[in-house]
């Protein structure tokens, strides 16, 4: 990845959850989503942020806690 491609937008990460823009405000809100940092108003996520916090996810168990 080059510079220009380590950044993701609210709509690129929003589609590959399949998620709202409006769901994406209430994961930064609460602290439950990837890292993000704001330039003016808008919001942008680092694509390797993004991969962590899909790695700090993952599970062997349906009962287990997340902790990301």
């Amino acid at each position: 990845m080059n510079e220009a491609t380590d950044i993701a937008t609210v709509d690129e990460y929003c589609a590959r959850y399949g998620i709202t823009r409006e769901a994406a405000a209430q994961e930064r809100y609460r602290g439950m989503g990837p890292r993000f940092f704001k330039r003016g108003r808008r919001v942008y996520y680092r694509w390797a942020d993004i991969f962590a916090w899909e790695a700090a996810m993952v599970q062997d168990r349906t009962g287990e806690k997340v902790t990301a």
